[in-house]
């Protein structure tokens, strides 16, 4: 039983109690007048709550709009310019809205508003790359993941046409304006295996021309030899979404995953990717990924999904299930907090079993999931050698990381990102 208590003293149980519960917003809430961020559906769905800040600088995205968040036993309130978390009758802690910036409300030079083409995920800059997922076009009958929304935000939160001056728009005004450290690009399955030609271009101008670090998400090509080539151009994290380590419900769940690649296309993807880590250029770091989904399956298997990536040399990404409005799923229930809190302490204590760099990265708070590092305080187990070399490598990758920043800066000229941007959205 989870008490009081122990939300008010556990940032990262709190984060993951609003996840599976969700939190109803009192009529004394004004999130955008504000400056909080607008509830938008983008980023597959996952994107579809309020973005705020708990206490110890965790960057939370919680449930608003689904259908369990009626009964939820969390409402935000907001007193004296504050914003209050209460758990039924009784107080929890103050949060903080995550900040809109500016560009929120400005249109780039051809018109589109700018949160069309891409927005923060906490700190770092999503955009959904290309045109929707084919597993939605798929005749006669569609073949998306069950629990996925894409087929529902292109074209609405979410522009489906994204050219490369206006993603470098975007990038640029994210970076100067919110400080962005990392853009992460996310595209669906299409036909040939087109999904990393379309975001080469994409990769290679940002690296070249501002330095930041970049992520890709796509499905497993099938030449895995084409990762050797996204390392060799700086790429920074390729993850692979197999969703389900459970073979009969990744077939039942993700038709078209199944079909097309098979879980085990995702995970060679993902061991061949792991291998990678060492053979690239010195001065781009290189993590590998496996995307999973704790809710959709008995959390014993979630935790020999994990053990399994770790094992391999990736770093897992648990993401909690949400029953999103209009998906196939929508009217499953959310899993209860104590089911996952195995799962997410298991998250951290493999990582570190298995020496892998966690928390590194400078500036990238994730609203989504809860990233390994923070599920230290749901651990009683500790790694003083693992944490002081944690320490030491982040503190040498900020350094050089805003050393490559600042020379490129000085060699390429300055671009005003301000003076092409139109008016309000």
């Amino acid at each position: 039983m989870i008490s009081i208590h122990d939300l008010r003293s556990n940032s990262a149980l709190l984060k993951l109690d609003l996840f599976c519960k969700g939190v109803r917003l009192d009529e004394t809430c004004h999130v955008e007048e504000d400056g909080g961020r607008k509830i938008v559906r983008t980023r597959a769905g996952l994107g579809s709550g309020l973005e705020m800040i708990l206490p110890g600088g965790l960057w939370t995205n919680a449930p608003v709009v689904e259908h369990f968040v009626e009964r939820s036993p969390y409402s935000l309130h907001r007193r004296e310019g504050r914003y209050l978390l209460r758990h039924f009758d009784e107080d929890v802690t103050t949060v903080e809205l995550s900040p809109r910036p500016g560009w929120y409300d400005r249109r780039t030079t051809s018109g589109k508003p700018m949160t069309r083409i891409g927005t923060l995920q906490g700190t770092y800059l999503g955009i959904y790359q290309a045109k929707v997922c084919e597993y939605w076009t798929a005749k006669p009958i569609k073949v998306n993941c069950q629990f996925c929304s894409v087929g529902l935000n292109l074209g609405i939160d979410d522009a489906d046409d994204k050219s490369l001056d206006e993603v470098m728009e975007v990038v640029r005004a994210a970076r100067d304006e919110s400080g962005i450290t990392y853009v992460d690009f996310n595209t669906g399955h299409y036909e040939g295996d087109t999904y990393l030609d379309i975001l080469e271009p994409f990769i290679v101008r940002i690296k070249q021309e501002l330095g930041l670090l970049v992520g890709v998400q796509t499905p497993p090509h099938r030449d895995l030899k084409r990762y050797d080539h996204l390392r060799a151009i700086g790429v920074n994290r390729v993850s692979f979404c197999f969703e389900i380590y459970d073979r009969e419900l990744f077939r039942e769940i993700c038709p078209g995953k199944d079909a097309e690649y098979g879980l085990d296309h995702y995970l060679d993807a993902i061991r061949y990717c792991a291998a990678l880590r060492d053979k690239g250029p010195r001065d781009e770091p290189w993590v590998t990924n496996g995307e999973i989904i704790a809710g959709l399956e008995p959390a014993e298997s979630t935790i020999r999904a994990i053990d399994w990536i770790t094992e391999a040399g990736a770093v897992p990404t648990v993401c909690v299930f949400r029953p999103l409005v209009g998906t196939d799923l929508a009217k499953r229930e959310p899993p209860e907090t104590e089911e996952l809190v195995p799962v997410f302490r298991r998250l951290y204590e493999a990582c570190m079993e298995h020496r892998l760099p966690i928390g590194i990265a400078p500036n990238v708070h994730v609203s989504l999931v809860l990233l390994p590092e923070e599920c230290r305080a749901l651990s009683s187990r500790h790694y003083p050698l693992q944490d002081l070399k944690h320490a030491a490598l982040r503190t040498v990758f900020r350094r050089q990381f805003e050393r490559k920043l600042a020379k490129r800066a000085k060699s390429l000229p300055a671009r005003s990102v301000s003076s092409s941007t139109g008016g309000e959205s």
